[in-house]
């Protein structure tokens, strides 16, 4: 499958500038539709609701949450990425959708970063390595020498084949020379139950869904994946901090729509989601939420896609990670 390479993003964008057949200006006349590509109730989806709340109240309309779950949002995606370019249909998108599946799904129906381009850097949400508080691990450098030490033997989990946290263990695996088995799951919840029960010995996952084990004492993060250290977590190293800058991964969550809408439309979109993010009550929220705000208009925004697609190439093409 052909995919759209570095700069693409960015030139998809500016494509968008070209006229199209409706009366831009007067956008929005309707609802908006923002597909988020899982099930309602977590995290993505509590973050769309707050960001459609804001945003439908700057643009006139309402902003309609349309649940799309399946394939690990890749169902969701390609809805939007195949509607009609006129603006009214929009994705909640993550990596799992846009940066991600070019590399390491060969059944994909549509080329993502080709055929959706990016409105709005909403938000950020660390990963951390996590370990059982029962584990004699205190560091990475504790989890890389018990991984040396008993080659073979350590297991670690993900959220399934493909995913983030399967990707970015990979990538630790590749850096540090590991061999580590992998133990795929379905969701980050029986994940992190094996892991506190010491079934599987790792796992990066987000902040926000291991916080309340850490909280309760049943989970150890050992370091963040973030450039910077987690408000959620400020006494936890980054794992550049670590010495593993290799494993430094952001997982970004942002809106995206079909590629072809008019520059105009985009704009107007950019501006109600970016002040969306940067809303005081929302900030506030997500901090809460284990998220870090944005606020960051298209052009920031393809810029993070163009590094992102980079960064899973290497990963995925050093792996060997495939979805059947």
């Amino acid at each position: 499958m052909r995919t759209i390479g570095r700069r693409g993003v960015a030139a998809a964008l500016g494509a968008s500038v070209l006229p199209f057949g409706a009366r831009a200006d007067d956008f929005p006349l309707r609802p908006i539709t923002l597909v988020v590509p899982f099930a309602a109730g977590g995290s993505i989806d509590v973050l769309a609701r707050l960001a459609a709340d804001h945003a439908g109240r700057e643009l006139g309309q309402t902003v309609v949450i349309d649940n799309r779950g399946g394939a690990a949002g890749l169902i969701g995606a390609a809805a939007v990425a195949k509607a009609e370019p006129d603006g009214y249909m929009l994705l909640m998108a993550s990596a799992a959708q846009v940066t991600i599946p070019p590399w390491v799904n060969r059944t994909l129906t549509f080329d993502p970063p080709r055929d959706l381009v990016p409105v709005a850097h909403l938000a950020d949400t660390p990963m951390a390595l996590i370990v059982s508080a029962r584990s004699g691990m205190k560091t990475v450098g504790d989890f890389v020498g018990e991984a040396r030490g008993h080659r073979g033997a350590l297991n670690y989990a993900s959220t399934g084949v493909g995913t983030i946290s399967h990707l970015v263990m990979e990538s630790l695996k590749l850096a540090a020379d590991l061999d580590i088995v992998h133990v795929p799951y379905r969701g980050a919840a029986p994940a992190l139950n094996d892991l506190q029960a010491g079934v599987v010995q790792g796992m990066f996952t987000s902040t926000a869904s291991a916080a309340p084990l850490i909280a309760g004492s049943k989970l150890r993060p050992l370091a963040v994946t973030t450039p910077a250290r987690s408000a959620l977590l400020p006494d936890v190293p980054t794992m550049a901090e670590a010495g593993w800058p290799t494993a430094e991964v952001v997982v970004w969550a942002g809106i995206m729509a079909p590629a072809g809408v008019p520059r105009v439309i985009v704009r107007k979109l950019e501006r109600a989601f970016v002040e969306a993010a940067l809303a005081p009550e929302m900030r506030e929220r997500l901090v809460k939420l284990g998220a870090d705000p944005v606020g960051h208009g298209a052009r920031q925004f393809a810029e993070v896609i163009e590094k992102d697609l980079a960064l899973w190439q290497r990963v995925a093409l050093a792996s060997g990670v495939r979805v059947e």
